[in-house]
């Protein structure tokens, strides 16, 4: 991905977050197989995007954690930190909207929202401690 520090691939939060990067990218392969087929009358499945939308959402969670640690400045850090939490929330809505889609794939979506409680979590713990 890019180079880190190694004391903040260490962090708890940064872990979560690349476990969800890592789930997020193996249900969005399984959905596709299962969304990218036209419908009967030639439409596409508009849910295709939303699965694409969890990888990237799941992609920005690390750089945000990242980004806050190594800035200076508090006002800096509180908007990384506000940018993490609206990703996080914006992540979470996208699976459940992608749990009403017409794939198998839908079934691990709770686990991946599961980790994003616990994601969520770690995550006001860490705010303090910045």
């Amino acid at each position: 991905m890019y180079h880190i520090p190694s004391h903040l691939s260490e962090l708890p939060i940064y872990k979560k977050a690349i476990e969800i990067i890592i789930l997020s990218r193996s249900i969005s392969t399984y959905l596709n197989q299962d969304l990218s087929y036209l419908r009967p009358d030639g439409t596409e499945d508009t849910d295709i995007y939303f699965s694409g939308d969890i990888v990237q959402q799941s992609s920005s969670l690390a750089p945000e954690i990242v980004n806050a640690e190594l800035e200076r400045y508090s006002d800096k850090k509180h908007k990384h930190i506000a940018s993490l939490e609206r990703l996080t929330n914006r992540l979470y809505h996208s699976c459940k909207r992608l749990e009403r889609c017409n794939s198998n794939g839908k079934d691990y979506l709770p686990m991946l929202r599961s980790e994003l409680l616990k994601f969520k979590k770690l995550q006001h713990t860490w705010t303090l401690t910045l």
